[in-house]
């Protein structure tokens, strides 16, 4: 079963499109139950990180979702779904987040343009299932302010350039996140979400 965690997220219908454009049928989760019950989980965001943790700790969703990461099972955030991942953002003037990734979530330098929107190119450090037919050096689609810095660098599978070389790409086991938006992506990023279901479905008991 392939969830996608439904707490009102902005982009949560092109997120559900994409997966649908690959064959699939996806499951909108709205309980602590269903995301337990998730053999794949997508959690999809737009906007603050703050009002997103917000909404899943009011759904009662931030343990549950914590919870099914620790098990290893195959994990999917974006943009705003990678950045609550960290402790702490500094959005807002500074807010906890949901702590399974140490480190922080950082505002883009001064003097750029923000939010970094458009197409930007991410650097691959490592190799995972979730980057199979993806080549280096590809165009993926960002609309951002803020990038995580994780405290273990070894997690830090993608690098882009925006004033600054930041992490676009976080991997750690079956734990994938990308602060790009594959489902803005085209052809590659639906490449993105399709090895993901199937590094989900080698997962599966």
């Amino acid at each position: 079963m392939i969830s996608i965690v439904d707490y009102g997220a902005g982009n949560l219908r092109s997120v559900t499109n994409a997966v649908g454009k690959l064959g699939y049928q996806p499951k909108l989760v709205t309980t602590a139950e269903d995301v337990l019950a998730a053999e794949a989980l997508i959690l999809p965001g737009v906007g603050a990180a703050a009002h997103t943790v917000g909404s899943l700790k009011e759904l009662g969703l931030d343990g549950a979702i914590a919870e099914y990461i620790a098990g290893g099972r195959p994990f999917l955030g974006i943009c705003i779904g990678l950045q609550v991942l960290l402790g702490s953002t500094e959005e807002g003037g500074g807010h906890a987040c949901l702590g399974i990734v140490p480190g922080q979530v950082k505002k883009l330098p001064a003097g750029l343009k923000t939010p970094h929107m458009g197409w930007n190119q991410v650097r691959q450090k490592v190799q995972h299932p979730v980057l199979e037919g993806v080549p280096d050096g590809a165009n993926f689609y960002f609309v951002h302010s803020y990038y995580v810095v994780p405290n273990d660098e070894s997690l830090v599978a993608g690098e882009t350039e925006y004033g600054v070389n930041f992490c676009s790409l976080l991997i750690r086991d079956n734990l994938v996140a990308t602060q790009f938006h594959p489902e803005k992506s085209g052809e590659l990023g639906l490449k993105i979400y399709d090895n993901f279901i199937k590094m989900a479905q080698r997962c599966r008991p």
